[in-house]
């Protein structure tokens, strides 16, 4: 039988080559590699962030978050919103001014990946709102002003969106104002206002620069303390007060995220407070018989930020 010649192979296999590229061609057009939405289109096409949207809406961003960027967006999800004690109905309620500001409150003007977040406690970022966050990295994942990020790096076409599991109030004053304007810290308050009449003009220093972290007992942990009354407090001596409040400081923005076992940093009044986290977060002062629980963590203050505690640590 006569064998097929060197000449009579090349075209056959180029033939052949030839049809097997276009059939991987075709094959690839067939499959084109689908390119993200923007922000505002996967918020509003999915089923977690129906409030979220309506906030979006009713503040007039869409159009914003639909644009260039790029952006980086924490977006609470609907149970961050109801956690947070925002429900449909409170979107409704609250103005549209207001809620730019807490939404831009949950934006940067560039894209952060998880990656990106430097690990440590506490990198502060600036907001489009103006007013800055403090970002997280360590072994239990990343954080934003204590909060955890839930699911990270969901890419969009101009950013980045991350979902988070409560939503970041921007602060809106000083530890001092904050207390005032907090109904549950009317005891406390007025303890800060009396131990200022003694050595220790306390709140001049939780209205300073800081940053500070106070663990702030609410009005019934003042009155298990043995302050029945706002009277009772006004009392008592100022100097003592002070030593009282001032135990309940530390430098520094410490948030949740940032708690583990063991002895805190020294408190303003020289003395050491220990954190628990066996049953979840409770500080204990040294003369204190059981640890106070944090009943309500990561109140964000323009100086600090607030943890609120159920019982009085006593130095």
């Amino acid at each position: 039988m006569q064998q097929p010649t060197f000449k009579r192979i090349i075209p056959i296999t180029l033939v052949a080559l030839f049809f097997l590229f276009s059939f991987s061609s075709c094959k690839k057009d067939n499959n084109p590699v689908e390119t993200p939405g923007t922000i505002t289109s996967i918020v509003s096409s999915s089923p977690d962030f129906t409030i979220l949207k309506a906030a979006v809406v009713k503040a007039g961003l869409a159009a914003t978050l639909d644009g260039a960027g790029p952006f980086t967006v924490f977006a609470p999800t609907n149970d961050a919103f109801i956690a947070s004690g925002i429900t449909m109905a409170s979107i409704n309620d609250l103005s549209a001014d207001a809620l730019k500001s807490i939404l831009l409150y949950h934006t940067l003007s560039s894209k952060v990946l998880a990656k990106d977040v430097p690990a440590g406690p506490n990198a502060n970022v600036a907001t489009v709102n103006g007013k800055d966050i403090f970002l997280t990295k360590n072994d239990k994942g990343v954080f934003v002003n204590g909060i955890n990020v839930t699911k990270a790096d969901i890419m969009a076409s101009n950013g980045v969106i991350h979902t988070i599991s409560m939503v970041l109030m921007p602060p809106s004053g000083n530890i001092v104002e904050t207390a005032v304007a907090t109904p549950n810290f009317s005891f406390l308050v007025a303890a800060v206002l009396r131990a200022s009449q003694g050595n220790t003009n306390v709140a001049e220093v939780l209205s300073g620069a800081g940053p500070f972290t106070l663990f702030a007992p609410t009005n019934d942990a003042f009155k298990a303390a043995g302050f029945p009354t706002i009277e009772a407090i006004s009392q008592a001596d100022p100097n003592t007060l002070a030593t009282i409040l001032t135990y309940h400081v530390v430098a520094g923005r410490v948030f949740s995220s940032d708690l583990v076992n063991g002895s805190m940093p020294k408190t303003l009044n020289g003395g050491t407070v220990t954190i628990d986290l066996t049953n979840g977060a409770a500080v204990k002062g040294k003369a204190n018989t059981s640890a106070s629980k944090i009943t309500s963590a990561n109140l964000v203050t323009t100086n600090g930020v607030i943890h609120t505690v159920d019982q009085v640590l006593l130095p």
